[in-house]
């Protein structure tokens, strides 16, 4: 059991399996047979007494993704108080870079599906998606110097920031006021409740916290909020001591369940029988601004960044070592098919299309960071063998 949560640890193997569990998503669905799993993501489960009804792939996609949220928020506070983003000196780099990774791509989205209804689409390929980014880096990366990761790592963080900012802003409706203060009262006393950890009473603790974790979330969901920014206000809130040790206990699950399992439901789209020429333009301009406008995004911004912080750490970067960055950045993945569909939960024909699209551009970007991975690190381990 030990060897199993050590596996879903490490970077290469949840990585792998998110592929994975995509794939059978989008093959099951588009065979004759798919009626049943569709009848089962399409089921509704209410609470009763509650005023919470939602759908078997909403309780994926609200519920269990904010347990996501939640490890993705520790590891965020933890980065910007102790990790790699702890000083604007650390920070403005990879921010610099963050920026062309999320506005090049916004423009190229625009560009292509600019118009109409397809417009709302311009959040879904600013999102990287950190798990998958460093599998693929672990895979692919020996070798390469720790600059390339920790500047990888900061940007994907920034990123991951960046969505979830658009996920609370942009995607609100019908805003409850009342549930909204209530849901941070709740966090307020979760973040004072974790700083009583350890105690004699730590499982009596750790049962209050779990509770009241459950009650913020249904709170933010009722705010109209969508309900995933539950888990990063409590990932925030959270004492870092417990934070370490609750990411730890909780990663194996989120690596080996709750992620295969949103990829597994969100993948699961049926391929439009059309002509390329009849696909959405939502479909075109993901599936570029990922791969592409991640690429000269990063690669632009983080050479001026770079430029700029000459005689930093991050200064040993190459170009081709940022154009590696940037095909990594341009697996979008989970948040981003989060985004897709929360940017098209009105037109599902044009949603599915979405999904494909951050399915097609996230895997020209592995494909692309594969290869350009391996080449750097390749020339990474010649430069260091010929200076030793």
């Amino acid at each position: 059991m030990s060897d199993t949560r050590n596996l879903l640890r490490t970077q290469q193997f949840p990585a792998v399996l998110l592929l994975l569990a995509a794939a059978l998503g989008l093959l099951l669905a588009n065979l004759p047979s798919h009626g049943p799993i569709a009848a089962i993501l399409d089921a509704h489960i209410a609470i009763p007494g509650t005023g919470i009804d939602l759908s078997v792939a909403h309780w994926i996609s609200d519920g269990l993704l904010a347990i996501f949220f939640f490890v993705v928020a520790m590891e965020l506070q933890y980065e910007l108080t102790r990790g790699e983003l702890n000083s604007f000196r650390k920070a403005v780099q990879p921010a610099i870079a963050a920026a062309g990774g999320v506005l090049v791509p916004i423009a190229i989205y625009l560009m292509l599906a600019g118009d109409g209804a397809t417009a709302s689409g311009w959040p879904i390929p600013t999102a990287t998606d950190i798990a998958f980014a460093l599998g693929v880096l672990a895979v692919f990366g020996k070798g390469l110097p720790a600059a390339v990761r920790v500047f990888l790592l900061a940007l994907a963080i920034l990123d991951d920031i960046i969505g979830i900012i658009f996920i609370a802003v942009l995607f609100a409706h019908d805003l409850n006021w009342v549930f909204l203060v209530l849901a941070v009262v709740g966090v307020v006393a979760f973040g004072a409740i974790s700083r009583m950890l350890p105690t004699k009473n730590s499982r009596l603790v750790i049962t209050v916290m779990i509770i009241l974790g459950v009650v913020v979330w249904a709170l933010v969901l009722l705010s109209g909020i969508h309900a995933t920014i539950a888990g990063v206000m409590l990932g925030l809130a959270i004492a870092q001591s417990p934070s370490m040790q609750a990411r730890h206990a909780i990663e194996p699950w989120v690596n080996g369940a709750i992620l295969p399992i949103f990829a597994f439901a969100a993948a699961f789209v049926v391929i439009p029988a059309v002509a390329p020429a009849d696909l959405s333009p939502a479909f075109f301009g993901i599936a570029v601004a990922l791969p592409v406008g991640k690429i000269i995004g990063i690669t632009v911004f983080g050479w001026i960044a770079v430029r700029i912080g000459s005689g930093s750490k991050s200064s040993a970067l190459t170009v081709m070592d940022l154009v590696a960055a940037g095909a990594l950045g341009g697996i979008g993945f989970t948040v981003s098919l989060l985004l897709a569909n929360l940017a098209f939960a009105d037109d599902p024909g044009v949603r599915d299309q979405a999904i494909l699209g951050v399915l097609v551009g996230s895997l020209i970007s592995v494909v692309l960071a594969g290869v350009l991975v391996s080449s750097r690190a390749a020339w990474h381990r010649r430069v260091n063998a010929a200076s030793s």
